[in-house]
């Protein structure tokens, strides 16, 4: 395996590739190499798309209303390229060189880097989670490009996206799942502690099938899989529950797992009565930066 090789400054954001950023420049002749660092007017047809972008689906509502701003504003935020032989390839930015197509910008602002395939895949997953673009299959397939291509463990990647192992370790079961569960949860039919629920089942399929049908919540997708067992076949209705209700502490772990999953942290929520608290447990001070950076409403 190759060894990580870790960009300098993705633990702590993109800004810190940006902090070389002067006022834009013309772009350099075509033969020309691109200067490293500055921000310059790249012509838009000289770009391609990263072919190991870890987003592809690209929401064509947002997509329109973030083209008819930047048609009023122009692009505010300069996108992050690397050279290549035939021109540039996106690194992080390609939503935004998207809408700039639609916009009619014959150039955009951009900032051109070197930075080798290891450190590009690790800088546009970082980017589309720090930014929640990405849905979860999409952020697992990021994750297991990581690991295989270039030789990162679970740890390295948790450290890396700043979420707990037990996040990513979870993300990456949704990729074993039969293909119309993923499409369930691509489509919004069902969320992430569904589709963790009936992973290990015999039958995902069938009782995602009874869980969309019937509406069921999260805690009751799991009660549900846990009274199947192989051998019931396919009739999943004979392992279902006849009462769903459970102790107020399921509901409690139920809500804790869904917060956890959503934040990528250990979460604790402890309720008596009308009153109660939720504890998030980091593990480095990057976690806590990103935890105080979402409660404050800053960017992160």
């Amino acid at each position: 395996m190759t060894a990580k090789k870790t960009a300098s400054g993705l633990g702590r954001g993109l800004s810190a590739l940006f902090e070389e950023a002067v006022r834009p420049t013309a772009l350099p002749a075509q033969d020309a190499p691109a200067p490293s660092g500055g921000v310059l007017d790249v012509e838009v047809g000289r770009i391609r798309p990263n072919p190991d972008q870890p987003r592809t689906h690209f929401d064509e509502a947002a997509l329109g209303e973030l083209a008819e701003s930047i048609a009023k504003r122009g692009v505010l935020q300069p996108i992050l390229l690397r050279r290549r032989d035939d021109g540039y390839e996106i690194v992080a930015g390609e939503r935004r060189w998207r809408a700039a197509q639609v916009a009619r910008l014959h150039t955009i602002p951009a900032i051109v880097r070197e930075i080798d395939d290891s450190a590009a895949a690790e800088i546009a997953l970082i980017e589309n989670v720090q930014r929640q673009d990405l849905n979860a299959l999409e952020e697992a397939e990021g994750y297991r490009q990581l690991i295989e291509r270039y030789g990162h463990t679970q740890d390295g990647v948790a450290q890396l996206v700043h979420k707990s192992r037990s996040h990513v370790a979870n993300l990456l079961r949704l990729l074993d799942l039969p293909e119309a569960v993923r499409q369930s949860l691509l489509r919004g039919d069902i969320n992430m502690g569904h589709a963790r629920a009936v992973a290990t089942a015999p039958d995902p399929e069938a009782l995602i099938r009874e869980i969309i049908a019937k509406g069921l919540s999260v805690r009751q997708a799991e009660a549900l899989a846990k009274r199947v067992r192989p051998g019931a076949g396919t009739d999943i209705a004979r392992g279902s529950a006849r009462n769903y209700a459970q102790p107020a502490d399921a509901d409690l772990a139920a809500l804790e797992r869904q917060l956890g999953d959503i934040l990528g942290l250990k979460v604790k929520v402890a309720h008596d009565g009308a009153k109660g608290t939720v504890v998030l447990h980091y593990s480095s001070l990057d976690q806590l930066d990103m935890i105080c950076q979402r409660l404050s409403g800053e960017p992160i």
